[in-house]
């Protein structure tokens, strides 16, 4: 129960290994899948976790060897939270960057190829932030968290945020 079947700093590396794995694919996924996550995706990352597993414990199913693991999982995620805090460039690696999917009512065709967005997609982000049409929006903007943050065109007698 307590008994490693192998050195502990082994589950260390295959943590950093997985965890550094993931990371990369997931970025490279794109934050609309990320962020706005369909049940499909949600299975598709419950299995992708089933599989790599054994890849971090090595068949070791102790309790010691799940605490290293967890403690090196949490640890890897404050590191990276600390260093993107730290560093722009770090941060941008590993959050990206928002992108401008409206502007000016105009629907940007390049961007939402860039963020693998159907203009289906970015109707219903719209209708979820009350707006029935892109012409009604001067900005509408691709988080980095996955979510579409949208600004109004200024009514008519009000002069323009620009």
């Amino acid at each position: 129960m307590w008994n490693l079947s192998a050195p502990w700093y082994e589950f260390v590396i295959r943590a950093i290994v997985v965890f550094a794995f993931l990371l990369l694919l997931l970025r490279l996924a794109g934050k609309r899948q990320i962020g706005q996550m369909t049940p499909f995706d949600l299975v598709l990352l419950l299995v992708i976790s089933n599989a790599v597993q054994n890849s971090m414990n090595g068949g070791d199913n102790s309790i010691t060897a799940g605490l290293i693991l967890a403690a090196t999982l949490v640890g890897i995620d404050s590191a990276l939270g600390w260093a993107a805090f730290r560093s722009k460039r770090i941060d941008r690696l590993l959050e990206g960057k928002p992108l401008i999917l409206v502007h000016s009512g105009k629907i940007d065709a390049d961007a939402l190829a860039e963020a693998e967005m159907t203009r289906e997609d970015l109707q219903a982000s719209l209708r979820a932030n009350g707006y029935t049409a892109a012409s009604q929006v001067h900005l509408a903007i691709l988080e980095t968290t996955g979510r579409v943050s949208v600004i109004p065109k200024p009514a008519e007698n009000e002069k323009s945020p620009t």
